[in-house]
């Protein structure tokens, strides 16, 4: 694979504190064509995100330290990170997890154990393009 692919490959955030569970996750989406960097806790995910600024991140929500819901909302209120589509991939499955995670500003909601076929698809619907209508962040401006 020459350099010039691999930058043209969307680059992915994969959050995850089991390593093993964080190696498969990675080795689907590198071969699925993606690009991927990781992190194992909320704290190194925040940091990643400023680094990486990924196409879209896939988010665990139980972790030591700030789990997934903390990094969603720290995200909303990071004026300098622009929208990251996450998607939030977890073995919670309780309808009070998927509508927090929602409100929190994750795209979509996928339960573990999942299919290699069904992470591929959702990963690629996250990352496609918003619509140029999509809400802007912040306090809208003031037309005089």
């Amino acid at each position: 694979m020459s350099i010039s692919s691999i930058r043209l490959r969307p680059r992915l955030l994969v959050v995850d504190d089991e390593p093993m569970v964080l190696e498969l996750i990675v080795t689907r989406l590198e071969l699925g064509g993606y690009q991927c960097f990781f992190a194992r806790d909320g704290f190194e995910a925040l940091g990643r995100l400023h680094e990486v600024r990924p196409a879209g991140m896939i988010l665990d929500i139980n972790m030591p330290g700030l789990d997934g819901f903390g990094v969603l909302a720290r995200m909303q209120a990071d004026e300098t990170l622009p929208p990251i589509p996450t998607m939030v991939l977890t073995a919670r499955n309780q309808p009070q997890d998927v509508a927090k995670a929602i409100a929190l500003g994750a795209r979509d909601y996928l339960a573990k154990p999942f299919r290699d076929e069904q992470l591929l698809a959702r990963v690629s619907r996250l990352i496609r393009k918003a619509p140029t209508t999509a809400p802007a962040r912040g306090p809208k401006p003031v037309v005089i």
